[in-house]
């Protein structure tokens, strides 16, 4: 799988667990604190944050538990800085 796959497959479930609503390159890129023309380099995978694959290299190393709960805590982390 190549990274405009993971791209592409993590803002559509972004989309699902918002029900269904369309989320715009624009709102994502603002969401993860790049720019449209970034965020859409990389769901057409012309380019690609290096520790991309990296990262979920790792994640592949990690059962499912592990990984939910890695989630879990980067997702309190990220609301403790908010």
């Amino acid at each position: 799988m190549n990274t405009s796959d993971i791209f592409n497959l993590l803002h559509s479930s972004v989309e699902a667990q918002q029900l269904g609503k369309r989320i715009s390159h624009k709102e994502m890129a603002h969401l993860l604190g790049v720019s449209m023309r970034t965020y859409q380099e990389w769901r057409l995978g012309n380019n690609a944050p290096k520790a991309v694959k990296a990262v979920f290299k790792m994640l592949g190393l990690l059962n499912d538990d592990d990984v939910v709960r890695l989630i879990k805590r980067v997702k309190n982390a990220q609301r403790e800085v908010r």
